[in-house]
């Protein structure tokens, strides 16, 4: 039989918990529940943000991925709760993005993945982004693409326009895999071949190139590839 939250201990109650512990103190479905308020008949709001996390594997990566149909599968979840929970992630995205963009500086491939992986790491189709570069310092940063689940298709034409438009020296470009699978295809080698032996024509320099899926990346310049 369910139990209300109101009925817990009040050290047992997020929001209770919060004001008395401070956000760090709550747990990852602790801080779902405040979101969506309350459960339904069978479960409390934390009861029913579990299993909603144990779907998901536990793996925020893996919840930002549910669209808000699929949210709203789960008994107790309407549309204003699966657009709470759909937004409060978009939120922790754009906050980890405003950071990276405020360090300026790209020092490795870590550095890049810290900066793109907010806008890659969920998504459902393919992306290809730049980020422009002159020297260390990131002069700027853009989604060129957007493809199918399996490719983006790649103008290097306008490729070129852009770096030249934007007045870089360098660049970073990425891509992401929402498969899941880290592993460059041979559609992506071929493509960072043909970009790297146009820029390098230019005397624009390809820096790296990183496949993003979920928390991971791939860098070919760490793999020397490039």
């Amino acid at each position: 039989m369910k139990i209300p939250i109101n009925q817990w201990s009040k050290d047992d109650r997020p929001r209770e918990k919060l004001l008395q512990k401070g956000v760090v103190a709550l747990s990852n479905a602790e801080l779902i529940a405040i979101l969506i308020g309350s459960g339904n008949r069978d479960e409390s709001a934390v009861s029913l943000s579990q299993r909603i996390l144990k779907d998901a594997e536990n793996n925020w990566h893996r919840l930002a991925k549910l669209s808000l149909k699929e949210l709203m599968q789960y008994k107790g979840i309407g549309e204003a709760k699966a657009i709470s929970i759909v937004a409060a992630l978009e939120i922790g995205k754009r906050r980890n993005m405003s950071e990276a963009l405020e360090r300026k500086e790209i020092r490795s491939s870590r550095d890049a993945f810290e900066l793109l992986a907010p806008n890659l790491s969920d998504k459902n189709i393919e992306e290809f982004w730049i980020i422009y570069m002159r020297k260390n310092t990131m002069s700027g940063v853009e989604k060129l693409y957007q493809g199918g689940l399996d490719n983006a298709l790649v103008d290097i034409r306008l490729l070129l326009k852009r770096l030249l438009e934007k007045d870089a020296t360098a660049f970073i470009m990425a891509h992401n895999h929402p498969s899941g699978n880290l592993k460059p295809s041979k559609s992506d080698k071929d493509l960072t071949k043909k970009i790297k032996g146009a820029t390098d024509y230019l005397n624009l320099h390809l820096i790296d190139h990183l496949i993003i899926a979920g928390n991971q990346y791939y860098s070919f310049a760490d793999h020397h590839e490039l």
